[in-house]
């Protein structure tokens, strides 16, 4: 299942200050925030309907998919005098990730059976997407940890080029582990989605 991405690059505020070497420090700033639309319907088949109409839109694909995590990168460097060099001084990065998940109106109306099934469907997708703000989080603060140890430059214009190639680095290894990590959830869906539910029946028996 594809995945909303919502990237924004690191944004570069370059402030040179002759102070004395001090080491770069580093501060992510994370923020989690869910929303919900809602769908009906009464039957399997109209749930599915109903995913597919009013599902978050997938940008890159003109598709909706049942969840998605948007993800909205920030932030700011500063730069420093080091010796007869420039160094990063701070390094601080941002992360917004909003959750969007299905809330069904009929759930307790519901047949049983049918219940059963949503719950089931729902709170794995509310792990999928939980999973994705995590990836998005490691590598928010990988990036800053790869900022602070950047070696100085000989001048603060090419210390921001490093910077810039560093989170474009950054930004593509976090595209691609998410996309990975949607390949296999794919992948795995109808065993995940058996196994989770043979547990749930084994548990409403016991």
């Amino acid at each position: 299942m594809d995945r909303m991405k919502t990237v924004m690059r690191l944004a570069v505020l370059a402030a040179l200050a002759a102070t004395l070497p001090c080491p770069a420090q580093a501060e992510t700033i994370t923020t989690k925030t869910f929303s919900y639309f809602p769908v009906g319907g009464r039957t399997a088949a109209e749930l599915d309907a109903e995913l597919a109409k009013h599902g978050p839109l997938m940008k890159h694909s003109g598709a909706r998919h049942p969840g998605a995590t948007k993800i909205k990168w920030g932030g700011s460097v500063t730069y420093v005098r080091r010796g007869k060099g420039c160094a990063v001084g701070e390094a601080k990065v941002t992360l917004s990730t909003q959750i969007i998940l299905p809330r069904w109106k009929n759930r307790k109306r519901a047949p049983a059976s049918l219940a059963l099934i949503w719950d089931t469907l729902s709170a794995d997708i509310k792990r999928h997407e939980e999973r994705h703000a995590e990836i998005a989080r490691n590598h928010a603060r990988g990036l800053e940890r790869t900022l602070t140890k950047l070696r100085p430059e000989a001048d603060c214009e090419r210390m921001q080029a490093r910077v810039d190639r560093a989170t474009a680095d950054a930004v593509a290894a976090h595209d691609a582990d998410q996309a990975r990590f949607d390949r296999v959830e794919a992948k795995n869906f109808n065993a995940r989605m058996m196994r989770l539910l043979t547990h749930r029946l084994k548990s409403r028996t016991q």
